[in-house]
């Protein structure tokens, strides 16, 4: 892998997921990239990927996704959970249903996800899920409750889903990108880090061998302690 495996990710239309899409479809796989946005989408369908517009908020959305990742190749190798948005407001100031909708898109996007991903998976005997967390999750820093609770959630739930499968050849794990120029920012940010430079990470957590890491943070092809001290594994 990734030379014929098929490889899914969400949020491909702009920033980190369509870098890796790119990186991913130079390196042989067949690209399922899915986003909100058509528009995103037009480039890496030139590059022989497959688009899927989806909002990952919508269960039915995911699953017909995935769906035609298996319809396509066969199979599903690899799913990234990548799709997401930023904030940057005080809490006072958050419209209603902007929390929310953090909450929709980062953590129940990759609920769906992994809830149709995994049977794929497990029929077929392997698979590689990699979710995109971020450093917010630990830190309290102002103006980004709604991104840092979505991504905390992300975590934990992570962590508790990767043991129901710790038998089998399925290595679920999460990635921070660290500082990168992306929408997420609202402006370009040309001093930090382009979305190719994290390419190494996201190959590197698609391609792990049988029993690889698990239930892990990776950042710059290392894992990252996130929340260290403050928990204990069971």
């Amino acid at each position: 892998m990734p030379v014929g495996s098929t490889i899914a990710i969400t949020g491909a239309g702009s920033g980190l997921g369509k870098a890796w899409s790119r990186g991913f479809l130079a390196d042989g796989a067949s690209v399922i990239a899915a986003d909100v946005n058509p528009t995103g989408l037009t480039e890496l369908e030139a590059l022989g990927a497959v688009p899927i517009v989806c909002d990952v908020a919508d269960e039915a959305a995911v699953q017909a996704m995935i769906a035609a990742a298996v319809e396509h190749t066969g199979r599903l190798d690899a799913l990234f959970n990548n799709a997401g948005f930023g904030m940057n407001r005080p809490f006072s100031e958050v419209p209603a249903g902007e929390f929310e909708r953090h909450v929709e898109v980062h953590l129940y996007g990759m609920i769906y996800g992994m809830r149709h991903a995994l049977p794929v998976m497990q029929r077929q005997g392997s698979g590689r899920i990699i979710n995109t967390i971020s450093r917010a999750a630990e830190f309290g820093a102002p103006r980004n409750a709604a991104y840092a609770a979505a991504k905390a959630g992300m975590w934990a739930a992570t962590r508790s889903v990767c043991r129901d499968v710790v038998e089998e050849d399925i290595r679920i794990n999460m990635l921070i990108p660290g500082p990168t120029n992306t929408a997420i920012w609202g402006r370009e940010m040309l001093h930090l880090q382009s979305p190719e430079a994290t390419y190494p990470t996201a190959k590197l957590l698609a391609t792990l061998p049988k029993g690889g890491a698990h239930g892990e943070v990776f950042w710059d092809e290392k894992p990252y302690p996130i929340f260290k001290g403050l928990y204990e594994d069971a």
